[in-house]
């Protein structure tokens, strides 16, 4: 079982950067491939960017594509998402999530992903 917590949400101005941390609990974490997702209100719960167990493959929805990274530090059992060039649009609340398969690919939707966060909000003011 692998419990998942997410911190670093907040409130920025469009153009900021905030980056999101999310810790694991759990003896293999490099066996994980990470996810980050986030659903804003009244919207479906969406991709936003994924890691493989390893961190050797990174993916991302089009719509952060160029703004924003993920990482992760298997030492410290941590995934991060840095978010770069922030737009109203981004803001919603962001899981983090985690499946029993190193692999990411292909990994775009909710149900792929085993383990999840309890969400941390980020809201960027324009």
């Amino acid at each position: 079982q692998v419990q998942l917590v997410e911190s670093g949400g907040g409130l920025v101005q469009a153009g900021g950067s905030l980056r999101l941390s999310c810790a694991a609990s759990g003896r293999t974490f490099d066996k994980n491939a990470m996810g980050w997702f986030r659903q804003a209100p009244g919207k479906e719960r969406e991709f936003v960017s994924a890691i493989t167990g390893s961190g050797s493959a990174t993916y991302y929805a089009d719509s952060v594509k160029g703004r924003f990274a993920i990482s992760r530090d298997n030492a410290k059992n941590t995934v991060y998402l840095q978010m770069n060039s922030l737009k109203p649009e981004d803001t919603a609340v962001y899981y983090c999530a985690g499946r029993d398969y190193a692999s990411a690919a292909n990994a775009r939707t909710w149900s792929d992903y085993r383990y999840w966060g309890q969400g941390t909000q980020v809201t960027v003011s324009s």
